[in-house]
């Protein structure tokens, strides 16, 4: 397991920046229980962590041949040799050849190797060499663009080192040098010998020490504690951190997760220090099980995957119908079964847009060179596409739309008053409390001005504090004002401090609790609530300064002062990030494991309309076909489990939708995945960065916009390349049918039709770098292979029409009407197709007039000019007999441009019919 990041963590708590949102809610044992492998893993490892717990600290220490003063460098090395490593067993990346592999077998690929095998079998070698070399290209160019991916994705996790302190107890200095090479040892002066190794290379039995601020690196058993508090939300989904003893404190269970002395993997220190033995590392963890159920398996196929192979399928059908018919026509009525079963072949490749895979892979690694350059890392270049096509986003709302940090939003009497008086009492318990400062105490303490106004360095003194624990859920602090009397300030939840209380605070006056007066506090908190605010009752008692030692004894009979609310606000770019993504046709839902009031509380800040609420229990209870009933009409899903949000998720995908998903948790891991694309944040735990497929490096959610875009963009230009090619082939088939059946030589010879391929497909290698209409950018752009089809029904006659009219031209024109003549026919043709081929790329790029109303990017439009200038001078070339061409007549090339202008007038207006009746994608 790489902690680079888990520690990372813990850098921005020590710098104030908050760190609640990488193990929010996180109720990951429900997991295991949807996981066999996973389950089976935790019963086991549950056994022996339970005696780990029970058994007296010497009787364990010994089972694990361990000692007080730590493991040997040499028994640590035996230990390793056998428990392995302490790291998780991520998703490994593939190795090299096998990743070769999955670039090169794409439909298209495969097709065009078997096209190939059988042109290399009939010697027919130049088809060989054209066939094979766009193989190669596009296999070549998708894997070196996705190695960069995910070598780039990789330096995210080396940023910060990942060791822990452990204890060596014979780490002598003359093997200190030997040492250092391999575990960069720190050796102290005084005491045990401290060692800061790799996390990986811990081992059953070490020592370990643990101070606030740190990772536990594996499921370890307290040995020594001093006011050691854990945060456990990895594992159990609270969200406040809890005590750990040398010894159970609570009752005897079966779920270690309860156990006060035992500390688990993935979970991390907020305060106290603490010493430890490992008892469990790697994936014996519980840590351990989870990673394995968010790694096991292979993904779904995306939509962006779907949709290629449906359009790759539909494209080969086609080519398996039509290439047979070829064959037998030229067959039977040319004699020649040889020379019809190559200009067949050469038919079937024209059939098949060979470069699609390099038009794919060229313009994925251009959308991710775009956003790279925004500090987003592209994992998987699929991705990219799904971003245009996704029209729902899921997202966690802690730490993704809001700051996760928290803002101290009121500070109100018993009635709702704003009070200075509740501010200044909640100060002296936050100043003075030492147990545990959580977010909630920063919050308070950032109000300053308040240890100036009550001087608090001179009026007052610390006397004792009550820590606060998960039972009562509330701490005090007791100090003395002046040395007059003493104040026991206590602050807590609401419910548990009203149960201390039997007096209240208004105004001068301290009134005793009625029951009417419950029931209007109640009102109260229940409206602030309301507000989205999370909030925290104030009680204080004065006290005779007659002893300096209290217990939970003394809290009681106290006086309610009021309450304090906070609030974790949205960040500044989530309310304008949202209204785009609405703009673009992207539906917004939260999934979160938070309150519902706070979720709609910040979904109001947003802007964000909330047309239904779910929570997990309600989920619970519906079938997945109640919940896709219900699924499209909710908004905001609540106090969801991280299986909860998998399964909204692949609900949705279910339906129909190209779903997105938004989150940097634990928790978010699994929906990530089961995400047409998951998104992750630069601070996410690894688990949910190695399930994103997009890593957001800076904070701000407008990137997903620019991400909408980008791949609206990409898949706007290969659905260009793929409409043309489908359309532009399909009319040359029929025209190939009509030539055959009445000429008596073929209409083009196979190397001339594989070399007009190969130079139109030269041309459209700029595809990648052409403009795109805002128009199309303003929806959700999906693969329609039923489109395509009616696409190619409607546009393909029309070039088979001019093709007809260009045979009629240089039959009865030109003479080409014997087989004498088929060089001035085939050259002919040559010139006519390939120039209308190459032409109709810019008819099909925009819905507008194209070169006036829309113009192609100037790489597109360069290589548009090339290859139809070497197209008009390759028959007139010294190469010319090689290809069995001849030079054209001049008078033949103004009649080429009144059929080409023809051509493209009536395709506009094509186009204009048939975007009012079918739509233009």
């Amino acid at each position: 397991m790489n902690f680079n990041i888990l520690k990372e963590t813990f850098a921005h708590f020590v710098r104030g920046h908050g760190f609640g949102h990488h193990f929010r809610r996180l109720a990951i044992l429900e997991m295991f229980r949807t996981a066999p492998v996973s389950k089976e893993l935790s019963a086991t490892h549950a056994q022996a962590l339970l005696q780990a717990a029970q058994l007296p600290a010497e009787q364990l220490l010994e089972q694990l041949h361990s000692r007080a003063d730590g493991l040997s460098e040499s028994e640590a090395d035996e230990i390793r040799k056998t428990a392995g490593p302490n790291e998780i067993e991520h998703e490994k990346p593939l190795p090299w050849w096998l990743h070769l592999w999955h670039c090169y077998r794409n439909p298209f690929n495969l097709l065009l190797t078997v096209l190939a095998l059988i042109s290399y079998l009939t010697e027919d070698m130049k088809a060989t060499t054209v066939i094979g070399t766009m193989v190669v290209l596009s296999t070549i160019l998708r894997f070196v663009q996705e190695t960069r991916s995910n070598k780039a994705a990789d330096k995210l996790k080396e940023m910060v080192s990942n060791t822990a302190t452990v204890i060596r107890h014979d780490l002598a200095e003359d093997a200190a040098e030997e040492a250092r090479r391999y575990f960069e040892i720190v050796l102290h002066p005084k005491g045990p010998k401290r060692a800061e190794i790799p996390i990986k290379k811990l081992v059953p039995g070490d020592i370990v020490l643990l101070s606030a601020g740190d990772m536990i690196p594996a499921d370890l058993r307290v040995l020594s504690a001093k006011d050691l508090f854990v945060s456990q939300a990895a594992m159990t989904g609270e969200s406040m951190p809890v005590e750990k003893f040398t010894t159970n404190q609570g009752e005897q269970t079966t779920n270690p997760l309860e156990l006060d002395n035992l500390c688990f993997m993935g979970t991390n220190v907020v305060s106290g220090s603490a010493s430890a033995v490992v008892v469990s590392t790697g994936n014996r963890t519980y840590f351990g099980a989870l990673a394995e159920r968010v790694t096991a398996g292979n993904r779904e196929t995306t939509a962006f995957q779907a949709g290629v192979n449906r359009v790759s399928w539909l494209l080969i059908r086609f080519m398996l119908v039509m290439t047979p018919i070829v064959f037998f026509l030229n067959g039977f009525t040319k004699g020649d079964w040889l020379e019809a079963f190559l200009f067949a072949l050469s038919i079937a490749v024209g059939l098949t847009p060979e470069m699609l895979p390099v038009i794919v892979t060229s313009t994925l690694a251009k959308g991710a060179v775009i956003l790279s350059r925004k500090k987003v890392i592209v994992k998987r270049l699929d991705a990219i596409q799904n971003f245009g096509a996704m029209d729902i986003l899921c997202t966690d709302k802690t730490g993704t739309l809001t700051q996760d940090k928290i803002f101290l939003a009121r500070h109100t009497d018993v009635f709702g008053q704003e009070s200075d008086t509740v501010l200044e009492y909640a100060y002296l318990n936050s100043y003075y409390q030492t147990g545990l400062k959580n977010l909630l105490d920063v919050a308070v303490l950032e109000h300053a001005e308040v240890h100036r106004e009550l001087e608090v360095a001179t009026a007052f003194r610390k006397v004792d504090e009550i820590p606060f624990d998960f039972t009562r859920r509330r701490m005090s602090v007791v100090v003395a004002e002046h040395d007059q009397h003493h104040l026991l300030i206590c602050k807590g939840a609401v419910e548990e401090i009203l149960a201390v209380c039997n007096r209240v605070q208004h105004g001068d006056v301290v009134e005793t609790l009625t029951p009417d007066m419950l029931t209007q506090i109640r009102t109260v908190t229940a409206d602030l609530n309301e507000e989205g605010l999370r909030v925290v009752a104030v009680a204080a008692s004065e006290l005779p300064p007659t002893k300096h030692t209290y217990g939970l004894a003394d809290e009681s009979d106290l006086v309610l002062i009021g309450y304090i609310a906070f609030l974790d606000p949205p960040k500044e770019s989530t309310a304008p990030a949202l209204r785009a993504l609405k703009t673009h046709g992207v539906d917004v839902k939260i999934l979160t494991g938070d309150n519902e009031l706070v979720t709609a509380k910040i979904c109001r800040e947003v802007g964000l309309p909330v047309a239904g609420m779910m929570l997990g229990s309600q989920l619970d209870r519906l079938s997945d076909t109640e919940l896709a009933q219900s699924v499209e009409t909710v908004t905001v899903f609540a106090k969801l489990s991280p299986t909860h949000k998998e399964r909204i998720v692949r609900v949705l995908h279910d339906k129909g939708h190209v779903v997105g998903f938004m989150g940097d948790g634990i928790n978010d891991a699994a929906a990530l995945r089961a995400a047409d694309i998951g998104i992750s944040v630069d601070t996410a735990v690894d688990i949910a960065k190695e399930a994103a497929d997009i890593i957001l490096l800076e904070k701000s959610l407008m990137v997903l916009e620019e991400g909408v875009v980008e791949g609206r963009k990409t898949f706007a230009n290969m659905l260009k390349y793929i409409k043309m090619t489908a359309s532009s082939n399909f009319g040359n088939v029929f025209s190939v049918l009509v030539a055959s059946a009445f000429l008596p030589f073929l209409p083009m010879l196979p190397m001339q039709l594989l070399v007009q391929n190969l130079l139109y497909d030269i041309s459209q290698i700029a595809i990648p770098f052409d403009n795109v209409d805002q128009e199309f950018l303003q929806k959700p752009q999906r693969w329609n292979p039923e489109d395509l089809g009616r696409f190619m029904v409607f546009f393909g006659p029309i070039s088979s029409l001019f093709d007809i009219i260009t045979f009629a031209l240089l039959w009865f024109a030109f003479g080409a009407n014997s087989p004498e003549h088929q060089t001035l026919f085939q050259s002919g043709w040559f010139v006519e197709g390939l120039l209308s081929q190459t032409l109709i790329v810019h008819m099909i790029r925009t819905q507008k007039f194209p070169f006036l109303q829309s113009r192609a990017a100037w790489p597109l439009l360069g290589m548009t000019i090339i290859v139809m200038a070497i197209g008009i001078l390759l028959p007139m070339s010294s190469l010319a007999p090689y290809f069995k061409f001849q030079p054209l007549p001049w008078m033949f090339f103004p009649c080429l441009l009144a059929i080409l202008c023809a051509y493209m007038m009536l395709t506009q207006v094509m186009k204009g019919w048939y975007a009012r009746r079918f739509g233009w994608q």
